[in-house]
């Protein structure tokens, strides 16, 4: 069964017209709920500390246990632990805002940190693994 086409261009909202109980209007464009928050929070965090040089440790804790709330969320409901819920969506990405925007601020000092890509790579590769595990348990 093919999916139906685009209604809002993909830079608004990355979800299918089936999914956008995940999105708000704004206009006549669906926009990501999770987007729309995380974006511009990280940003603001960004700015914020591109001039500060904490301790290891607390960026450590900004980029390692902020986001961890928002991909143990994305796990369970690929799993189908959980369904999805747009103010719990909420909850989980404004601390992911804070964490990415730290990581921003790092990746601008040191575009080699390894704390930051390995934050990176490891969250993406465990959210990746997760939607297709969810994907296969859908379909299978």
């Amino acid at each position: 069964m093919a999916r139906p086409p685009r209604v809002t261009p993909m830079w608004l909202a990355h979800h299918y017209p089936e999914d956008y109980d995940r999105c708000i209007v704004i206009g006549r464009s669906h926009v990501c709920r999770r987007c729309v928050v995380l974006y511009p929070l990280a940003f603001v965090v960004m700015l914020a500390t591109l001039s500060w040089h904490p301790e290891t440790t607390v960026d450590v804790v900004l980029l390692v246990v902020l986001p961890l709330p928002a991909l143990v969320e994305l796990s369970l409901e690929q799993l189908g632990v959980l369904t999805y819920n747009p103010r719990r969506q909420m909850l989980v990405t404004v601390p992911l805002g804070l964490g990415l925007g730290r990581g921003f601020a790092i990746y601008l000092d040191d575009q080699t940190s390894r704390l930051f890509w390995g934050v990176v790579v490891a969250y993406t590769a465990i959210a990746v693994l997760m939607v297709f595990v969810g994907r296969r348990r859908l379909t299978g």
